[in-house]
C-alpha cells in the first residue's frame, strides 16, 4: 500500500500544474483584454479632441499610461525636417523642467529616430552609440521606447518613453501597443490639424469682410493699415507686427505703422532692401520666413529692435507685374513654433484682399484730392476775376482821388491805403499760385512742399497735424532757404512721433517782416533732461549757416514749442 501513494499523487500534481497555467491564461487574456480595453479608450479620447494642442498633449499622456512609462514625450519636427520644434513632456514637474533648462531640439538619441524613422527599443539608453547624455538636474533614465508618428505618410513627430515601471524594459506588446496608438494620433491629429486650418481660414475671410467694410464706410488709409496689422497678429498669435511700404525709386522701405514691442522706434524708420527679411520679401515678391530673426545669419542688417523675439514671416503686399507695394512682417516671441506653409498659405490671400484694399483706399484719397483741387481752382478764379480785380479798380480810383487832396494828411493817408490794397493783392495772388500749385503739376513751391511733408508725417503721428501758412512764402522765400526749411520740417515732425508721444501737433509758417519762421508746437512729453540731442544740433546747424535762430521751450501747459527762424535776405 505504501508503494501505490506516489503514483496516486502524481494525477493530482499534473492537476495542480494545469490550474495554474490555466490561471496564467486567464490573466494573461484577462490582462490582454483590459490592455486593449485601455487602447481603444486612449483612442477614444485622442480622437474627441479637435484642438491640436489638446490632442497632442492627449496623445502624450495615452502613451504613457497603456506603456507604464514614468516619462513620456512627443517631440515634434519642425519645417527643416532635421530639428523638434516642440516638446511636449509628461512626468516631469514645472520645477524640474525649469531646473532642466530649453526643450531637446533634436540631437543625440532623440535625433536618432528624426533620421531614421524606425521603432527603437532600448534596455538602456546610455548604451547606445547616438546617446550623449542628459543635462544636468535631469533624471536618470534607462529603458527606452521610441515610434514615429505618421500623419498621411509623412512624419509628424516621434513619441519617447523611459524608465517601465515594474518590469526589466519595454517588451513586443508595449511597442504594439504604441505603434497602434501611433496611428491613431496620426489620423487625430490631421483631423485637428484640418480643422485648425478650417478654422484660420475662417478668421482670415471674416478679416478681409471686415476691413472692406471700414474702407466702405469712409475709414482712412492709417486706420485701415491698423486693423490690417492688428488682425494679422491676433489670427497668427504674432507679438510684433510691422507694415512697411515702399520707397520712391526701389530705395528701401519705410516703416509706416507698427504694433507691439518699441512703437516709437519702429516708426518712420528707413529699411534695407538688402540684409533684411521685409527687404528679401519685397525683391522677392514671395513670403519670407525666419526660424528666429534675433539671430538669423541671412539678415545681418537686423537691428535689436528684434532682440529677444523668435520665429517671423515677411509677406510682400501688392505684387502685381514683379512690383510689390509694401511688406507685412510678423514676429512671434521666443520659443514659439515657426510659420508654417499652413499658415502662410491664407496669411498670404489675406495680404493680397489687404494691398487691394489699400489700393482702393488710395484711389479714394485721389478722388477726393481731385474733388478738392477742383473746388480750389473755382476759389482761385473767383479770387483773381472778382476780388482782385476790384481791389484793383479800388486802389485805382483812391490813387486818382489823391490828386483832389489838399490836406497832406489826408492825402498820405489814401496813399497808404493805396500801398496795403497792393500789398493784400500780392498776397491774394499767392493764395491762388498756392491753391493751383499742385493742379499745375509742379508741386515745388514751398507751400506745397511743406503739405506734402505734413500729410507724410500724418502716418508716423497717427493723426493729421494741423498746418498754417502766411505771407508770400512761394515768391519770397529764396530756393536755398525753402530747401533748409522743409528738412527741418521734416525732423521736427520726425522727433514728435518718435519721442514726444503727443496726440497733437500744430505747424504755422510764415513769412513777413524781411523773415520767415516755422513753429511746430506739440502736446507730447516734452524734451527730456538727457538723452540723444543729435537731431536739435542739426537744426540749429541750419539756422547759424542762414544767419538765423533755433528756440526749443517748453510752455507751462506741457509739451514742447520749437520755433525756427531766419531773414529771406540772407
Amino acid at each position: 500500500m505504501r508503494e501505490e501513494e506516489p503514483r496516486s499523487r502524481i494525477p493530482q500534481l499534473r492537476l495542480d500544474e494545469l490550474l495554474a497555467e490555466l490561471q496564467a491564461r486567464i490573466d494573461v487574456a484577462r490582462g490582454t483584454r483590459d490592455r486593449v480595453h485601455s487602447l481603444l479608450e486612449a483612442v477614444l479620447s485622442v480622437g474627441r479632441e479637435l484642438e491640436l494642442t489638446q490632442v497632442l498633449r492627449r496623445i502624450v499622456e495615452a502613451a504613457a499610461v497603456l506603456a507604464d512609462a514614468r516619462y513620456a514625450a512627443l517631440g515634434i519636427i519642425g519645417p527643416d525636417g532635421d530639428t523638434l520644434s516642440q516638446f511636449i513632456t509628461v512626468g516631469l514637474t514645472e520645477e524640474e523642467i525649469a531646473r532642466i533648462g530649453p526643450y531637446p531640439t533634436g540631437k543625440g538619441l532623440l535625433g536618432e529616430l528624426i533620421r531614421h524613422p524606425q521603432p527603437l527599443r532600448l534596455e538602456d539608453l546610455t548604451s547606445h552609440p547616438a546617446s550623449t547624455g542628459c543635462p544636468a538636474h535631469h533624471p536618470e533614465m534607462r529603458t527606452f521606447l521610441g515610434l514615429p508618428v505618421r500623419v498621411r505618410d509623412e512624419v509628424f513627430g516621434n513619441i519617447y518613453l523611459t524608465d517601465k515601471r515594474g518590469a526589466a524594459g519595454f517588451d513586443d506588446d508595449d511597442e504594439s501597443v504604441i505603434a497602434t496608438l501611433a496611428v491613431a494620433a496620426g489620423v487625430a491629429i490631421d483631423n485637428a490639424r484640418l480643422y485648425e486650418e478650417a478654422q484660420r481660414r475662417q478668421r482670415w475671410l471674416t478679416a478681409t469682410a471686415e476691413i472692406n467694410r471700414r474702407l466702405l464706410s469712409g475709414s482712412s488709409r492709417i486706420q485701415v493699415v491698423e486693423l490690417i496689422a492688428q488682425r494679422a497678429c491676433d489670427i497668427s498669435g504674432a507679438q510684433l507686427a510691422d507694415v512697411l511700404t515702399a520707397l520712391p525709386d526701389g530705395a528701401g522701405l519705410r516703416v509706416e505703422l507698427a504694433l507691439g514691442g518699441d512703437v516709437n522706434g519702429r516708426v518712420g524708420v528707413e529699411v534695407a532692401l538688402e540684409g533684411t527679411i521685409s527687404g528679401a520679401a519685397c525683391a522677392e515678391g514671395f513670403p519670407v520666413t525666419s526660424h528666429d530673426l534675433a539671430d538669423d545669419p541671412r539678415f545681418p542688417g537686423r537691428v535689436s529692435r528684434f532682440e529677444g523675439l523668435g520665429p517671423a514671416v515677411a509677406v510682400p503686399l501688392g505684387r502685381a507685374e514683379g512690383h510689390t507695394e509694401g511688406v507685412l512682417l510678423l514676429v512671434r516671441g521666443s520659443g514659439e513654433p515657426e510659420f508654417t506653409a499652413r499658415e502662410i498659405d491664407p496669411l498670404l490671400g489675406f495680404a493680397d484682399q489687404a494691398a487691394l484694399a489699400l489700393e482702393l483706399a488710395e484711389r479714394r484719397r485721389d478722388a477726393e484730392q481731385l474733388a478738392v483741387l477742383e473746388d480750389r481752382d473755382r476759389i482761385a478764379r473767383d479770387l483773381h476775376d472778382l476780388a482782385i480785380q476790384r481791389l484793383f479798380a479800388t486802389g485805382m480810383t483812391l490813387q486818382s482821388a489823391s490828386r483832389f487832396i489838399d490836406h497832406p494828411g489826408a492825402s498820405d493817408r489814401v496813399l497808404r491805403a493805396v500801398g496795403d490794397l497792393d500789398e493784400t493783392i500780392k498776397i491774394i495772388r499767392s493764395t491762388i499760385f498756392g491753391l493751383r500749385v499742385r493742379e499745375a503739376g509742379a508741386g515745388q513751391g514751398l507751400r506745397a512742399r511743406a503739405v506734402h511733408v505734413v500729410e507724410e508725417a500724418q502716418a508716423a503721428l497717427g493723426f493729421a497735424p494741423r498746418l498754417s501758412m502766411e505771407g508770400l512764402l512761394d515768391t519770397d522765400v529764396p530756393p536755398a532757404v525753402a530747401d533748409h526749411l522743409v528738412a527741418v520740417l521734416g525732423e521736427a515732425l520726425s522727433n514728435a512721433a518718435r519721442h514726444a508721444g503727443a496726440g497733437r501737433v500744430e505747424v504755422a509758417l510764415q513769412a513777413a517782416g524781411g523773415q520767415v519762421a516755422l513753429t511746430v508746437q506739440d502736446d507730447g512729453v516734452g524734451i527730456p533732461a538727457q538723452g540723444r540731442r543729435s537731431g536739435l544740433r542739426n537744426l540749429e546747424e541750419r539756422a547759424r549757416a542762414l544767419g538765423g535762430t533755433l528756440a526749443v521751450t517748453a510752455p507751462p501747459t506741457g509739451g514742447t514749442v520749437l520755433n525756427w527762424t531766419v531773414p529771406l535776405g540772407h
